[in-house]
Order: structure tokens, then sequence, then C-alpha cells
């Protein structure tokens, strides 16, 4: 029966690439054969503080200027136009299934990160709860949900909150970001001498996963990293 189920919803709603968008020939992969020989996770040289390609240094030139509340973090691919395509499509259009293919590869190749950090729990960003409603689901969570299963690190979704409806981040400046956030999230739980990995779609900035970092350090934990599909160029 379960067979015949994903049988029939192959036929009606085929998997499709999350870059290109193309039904996929397979519909047991994840991303079609063209776009995997295209899209390549960021490499080295990269910061050593947010993972950022940079072209020399240690460095990018945010965490020169300003200094992060998380220790270290990466994303796994550049935020360039068809990663935004793919990640719009995913937050707002209901392609919830691209989420597998991000979280597949967020483990696949931050294997090395995930064993230097040794997380206790895994978080994810939250959004308010009127987001949530309109989008159907929080994009974060269903990351982080699946990154658990393959790590087998725990992870906890209701852990931080996000009890202020903030100002969408797009258009703001990184100051406007830092001010935007402020008093947004809230700890519900004890994470006192914690290692926590924060989950989320997107590092721009980093005023979100500062945020985070925040707030979750301030009721105790010890070390805040974090993990994204993407992150924006320096």
């Amino acid at each position: 029966m379960k067979r015949f189920l994903e049988k029939m919803s192959d036929i009606f709603y085929p998997r499709r690439c999350p870059v290109c968008q193309k039904i996929l020939k397979d519909q047991k992969r994840m991303i079609c054969l063209q776009c995997e020989t295209m899209l390549h996770p960021i490499g080295h040289p990269r910061c050593f503080k947010c993972g950022k390609p940079v072209e020399k240094g240690e460095y990018c030139r945010d965490c020169q200027k300003r200094k992060h509340m998380f220790e270290q973090g990466r994303g796994i691919f550049v935020y360039d136009s068809s990663m935004r395509r793919s990640v719009t499509r995913y937050k707002y259009y209901g392609c919830r299934e691209y989420g597998d293919f991000y979280a597949k590869a967020m483990y696949r190749y931050a294997k090395m990160e995930l064993r230097e950090w040794k997380p206790d729990l895994i978080v994810p960003v939250p959004v308010h709860r009127s987001k949530e409603r309109m989008r159907g689901f929080n994009q974060a969570a269903y990351l982080a949900e699946r990154i658990s299963r393959y790590t087998g690190i725990p992870a906890d979704m209701g852990l931080v909150q996000k009890n202020i409806k903030t100002k969408s981040q797009k258009k703001l400046n990184a100051l406007q970001r830092r001010k935007n956030l402020e008093m947004a999230f809230c700890v519900t739980g004890d994470v006192r001498g914690k290692d926590i990995l924060v989950i989320d779609d997107v590092y721009t900035t980093g005023s979100t996963i500062d945020a985070m970092a925040s707030c979750l350090k301030k009721k105790g934990a010890e070390n805040v990293y974090f993990l994204t599909v993407c992150i924006g160029r320096t």
C-alpha cells in the first residue's frame, strides 16, 4: 500500500530538481545530474569564523570588522541567483521537498565541522507563529529535524521561540537587522553548559545567528555554532 501511494505521489506530484526546477527523470534522486555537476559546496579558502568564501586571509571583511556572538559556523552553498530562487521556492511556494536535498548536503559537506564542534543539541531558528501559519511550516525546523536524523544529535524545535513579529530582514542593512532582532527570541528550556548547533536556511550579515547565540548564552549555553544551506559573499 505504501509503495502504491508513493507511486501515485510521483505521478501527480513529481519531485523536481531544487536548482533548475525540472521534473526529475529518476524520482529517487534529489537533484538532476546536470545541476549536481554544476553546484559545488564552498571550499577553501573560507572565513575561519563564518565560512564565507575569501580570496586570502583567515577572516572575511565582516568578521574582521565586528565581533560575533557565535563560535563558528558554515554555509554550504554560495547564496547566488540560482540558490536564491531555490530557497525562495522552498520557503514560500510549497517546494518542501527541496529541504530533503538541502539537509543531506548540509550533513554531507559539514561532517568534519560537526565532528569538531560535537554539539549536544540542534536548534532551528524559529519563525513567528503568524509566519509559520502563512507558510505552513518552519523551513529551519524542517532542516533541523532531518539533520538530527542523519547525525543522531537530538533536536529541540521549541527550545527557542520568536515572541516578537519583526520586519522582514531583506531590505535592512546590518545595523537595522541587529536592531530589528533585539529581544525577538526567548529560550524556554535549560541550556546551561550545552553546546548548541543553530540551523537556518541563509546566512547574510549574521544578525539572526548572533541574536540566537546571544539569547542562548544569556541562559547559560557554553558554545553556539551554526549551519546553513547558503551564505552570502563578503
